[in-house]
Order: C-alpha cells, then structure tokens, then sequence
C-alpha cells in the first residue's frame, strides 16, 4: 500500500483495560506501532501528587530481570536504561539461620543480579512516556463495566462523576489483574477452560526502617545487595530493599499461624523464637503496630486459555496468568508478554491501518505459544515457595546446588544450567526451561548420589586404619 494511501485509511484504535505495569507498557508498544491508543484505569492517575496518598497498601519493591528489562529495551525508548538508574542489585540471597548466622547464595554463577525496583517509579516511568505520544489517551478513575466484543463496543462508569462512559475499538486488551473484568466478559463468548487456586498461606507486610551511623546518617540496617530470607520451614519471611535505605518485609504462613497469634504477647513470643534477629532491626513497637495493623493477603494463582476472542480480544499479565510471588517472575512474565505479542504482530505483519489482515490467527498464535510457558511459571512459582521456605537450608539441595553450578562455570554452554539462571537470567521460554531442568536433573542426582557415596566410603576407610 503506498504512503498516500495509508495516510487515508483510519488507524486501528486499541483499548487497553488496566493501568497497572503490563498495561502501561502495552500502550507504549501500541503507540509505537501507530495505534490510536486509549488506557482505561480504575484508579486514579499516580502521578498527580495528592493523589499517591491513596495507593494501596501494596509492596512498594519488584524484582526486576532478564525478561522485563528485555521487554523495556526492544521498544527502543531507553527505557530500560531509565529505570536502571533507580534499581538496588541484588546479588544473592541471605539466609538468615537463627542465632545470628548469616549464609550467602549467590544467584548467578558470573555476578548475575535481579534488581530491586519500586512500583511507583516504575509505573511513573512508563505513564510518562506514554503521555508523549500524540496518539495516546489515558482515562483514569474509569471502571470497566461491560463490552460487546463483535460490535467493539466498551462501556465505563466514570467513578469521579458518576456517569457512564462508551468507547469503541477494534482490539481490545484484558491488562486488569488477577481479578479481570475483561477476562469475566471473555468467558461468555468462547469456551474458557479456568482454574483458580488459593494457597493456604497468607502474606502481612512490614518494614525495617533505615538505621543511624555514628555521623548521623541513615543506612540500610543489612547489606542491601542481598534478598534476605528467614526460611523456616512452614513458613518464612523476606525483606527487599527500597532506596530510601528500608527494607519491605513479607511475612509468609498459614493462615492458623497468623490466627493464632492474638496478642502482642503471642507475637512477641512467636519472633523471639522464629525471627530474633530482626527484632531490633524492625523495632519492637513498630512491630506490633505493623502486624495488627496491616492487613493480611491472600495468594492465588491463575490458568486459563484460550487468552483471545477472534481478532477482537485478547488477555495479558495477571488477566491471563496470576502467579504466587515466590519466583519474582509476576511483572517480567507479563512484560514478556507485551514483547511477545508485538512480535507475533511484526512476524504476522499486523499493521495499524485497517485491512483484511491475519490478526485473528495472530492472536491465536499468541495463545498456543504463551500458554505452556504460563503453565510453567505458575508451577515453578509454587514450587520455589517451598525451596525458599524449607530447601535453602538442607544438605541435599546446598550439594545439588553446588554441583550444577559447577558444570555451568566450566561448560556454560553445555545443557547444564541452574534452574533460577534459566529463569531469571535468561529470556529462554519458561516451558523450555523446565523441560531442560528435568532432563539434567536425574544427571544431577546420580553425580550427587556418587559424591555422597564416595565421601562415606572414604569416610570409613579412613575411620578404619585410624583407630
């Protein structure tokens, strides 16, 4: 189609349902691509300053890795580089034994890191970038109510003045979280297959506050370069650094243990035994006022398929994939989706003018390659829940650890690799990560199995000519 005559034909308008981290970087690769793009947002604009007063309690730090930052540097803002400048690296885990004891894991065979990032910034981040484009417009304290997905058709309540909104689109995009409306409006046009499961552990957050050195100055009251884990078995807690020198800590149990701490004499007892060392770190008031005080959280995750209707629809990030914490993989799996459905569009030659393209088997395609790699983090995040909880500390799974690890640094690109490389430092498809971790991992226990039993043997043989 020649230059004159595209500029006649209307460009295609996106509606993109959900403000939150995938839908604002949705409506930059939209932009990007010359969509007439519109962001509907229940809550209110972040960016206005009076209004940062009323977000919700949720945690203020990310961990940030191989795949979000992919996904922030294919679209070519610099935006990646941006948001780098406001990160805290994380090296490694610190396991925090009792007793004072410190361990450090390191996550990456060759310095690799996640990065601490703080929601607001990086939401800020990219709705200001988004604010640049001419043909973006962004409607916030806007509540989906209803679509009728063949006509286009969307319908909003204004929640500001209380009086309904229409807007129409060729395209509309589900980004509004675990509990999507888009995904509910999904569910009455195509046969849906739907999961959703709560774990039976809860999440209270709380907060160890900066520390003052002998100058005067605040500091991080432990090394910020680390993601600090209290594994407990049943239980645990973390902390993640912020850059105004705290830590947000996560406390993850059962949802009796919470019940059953009903006094701050129950609690005080219960961290005195369990968490000592972070006692005076967090303070003792400012822990009792922050676990009866902050609300409790539920986890959840979420399988559905299909993620799209025709060439009207279709649903990302949490909408389509909710995840349990655990994997730090929530935002970078729903920013690899962003990337990965721009580039079925470039592969598919989706344009933003209107014409009779492929972009119902776009989507489609969408669908058939992201679905076994959501199955895969939902299930790897239920899974790293229990090895950060329990395994970080057992002998079996330091030695596994150690010996895959070693095959990495001396073959690193051979078929051996960790798991949380795999993961985190790779943009490898989760589905094939997996696949690639079961296959090694009977290698793995056959080399730990020889390890241990040549370590008894040797072990005995030489109790034996000792005594």
């Amino acid at each position: 189609m020649s230059t004159s005559v595209q500029e006649t034909v209307p460009k295609r308008r996106v509606a993109i349902i959900g403000g939150g981290l995938v839908g604002a970087l949705a409506v930059l690769y939209f932009a990007k691509r010359g969509w007439q793009v519109s962001l509907f947002e229940l809550r209110e604009d972040l960016r206005v300053p009076e209004n940062k007063k009323n977000l919700s309690h949720r945690s203020i730090n990310l961990a940030l890795s191989a795949r979000g930052l992919s996904a922030l540097k294919r679209i070519s803002l610099g935006l990646d580089d941006k948001i780098l400048e406001h990160v805290i690296h994380m090296k490694g885990r610190m396991i925090h034994l009792g007793e004072g004891k410190l361990k450090s894991q390191l996550y990456g065979v060759f310095g690799e890191c996640i990065h601490s990032v703080e929601r607001e910034i990086l939401l800020e981040l990219l709705l200001n970038t988004a604010a640049t484009f001419t043909n973006v417009k962004m409607y916030f304290q806007h509540q989906f109510k209803r679509c009728n997905f063949d006509d286009g058709i969307l319908e909003f309540e204004n929640k500001k003045t209380g009086n309904p909104f229409q807007d129409s689109a060729d395209l509309i995009i589900g980004a509004d979280g675990a509990f999507s409306a888009v995904r509910t409006q999904l569910m009455r046009v195509v046969r849906m297959d739907y999961s959703q499961e709560y774990i039976s552990h809860a999440y209270l957050e709380l907060t160890i506050p900066p520390r003052v050195n002998d100058k005067d100055e605040e500091e991080f009251a432990m090394d910020p370069n680390h993601l600090h884990i209290w594994p407990r078995h049943s239980f645990m807690m973390i902390a993640l650094p912020n850059r105004n020198k705290s830590f947000t800590c996560t406390l993850f149990m059962p949802f009796e243990n919470f019940d059953a701490l009903k006094t701050e004499d129950d609690l005080m007892e219960f961290f005195r035994k369990y968490y000592a060392d972070s006692i005076p770190l967090i303070g003792e008031d400012q822990l009792k006022k922050g676990y009866f005080r902050n609300p409790r959280g539920s986890l959840m995750s979420i399988k559905c398929k299909p993620y799209h209707y025709k060439d009207r629809a279709v649903i990302i990030g949490d909408a389509a994939h909710c995840m349990v914490p655990f994997y730090g993989q929530g935002m970078n799996c729903g920013f690899q989706d962003v990337e990965m459905l721009n580039g079925i569009f470039e592969e598919y030659e989706i344009s933003a003018v209107q014409s009779s393209d492929k972009l119902a088997l776009a989507l489609e395609e969408f669908t058939k390659r992201r679905h076994p790699d959501a199955i895969a983090i939902c299930d790897l995040a239920m899974y790293n829940y229990i090895e950060m909880r329990s395994s970080v500390v057992k002998p079996w799974y330091l030695l596994r650890k150690r010996i895959e690890e070693t095959l990495y640094w001396l073959f690193p690109t051979r078929s051996i690799a960790p798991l949380y490389t795999m993961v985190s430092f790779s943009t490898m498809r989760y589905s094939e990560a997996v696949q690639r971790w079961k296959r090694q991992g009977f290698l793995l226990n056959v080399i730990g199995v020889s390890i241990l039993t040549t370590v008894t043997a040797a072990s005995i043989w030489i109790g034996y000519y000792r005594f």
